[in-house]
């Protein structure tokens, strides 16, 4: 935060919306290419609540190596 601290305030809030933009918007495409609903990029919003869903997003089952979990019942 030292370099940005040197900025105007409507600068500073400029790069830190496009920072949560960018970082919600790649979040999205993941999700979508591993068949999850983007709304969970939500969570990335939450402090350590992003965190905890990161954790849960690498351990969870995958559609591409789990085949099981796409067929019907």
């Amino acid at each position: 935060m030292a370099l940005l601290s040197g900025l105007e305030p409507w600068l500073f809030n400029l790069i830190m919306g496009l920072l949560i933009v960018a970082t919600m918007a790649f979040g999205s495409i993941v999700l979508v290419k591993a068949r999850i609903s983007p709304i969970w990029v939500f969570l990335l919003l939450i402090p350590y609540v992003g965190l905890i869903g990161l954790w849960l997003f690498a351990y969870a089952r995958w559609p591409r190596f789990d085949p099981q979990r796409d067929k019907p019942r």
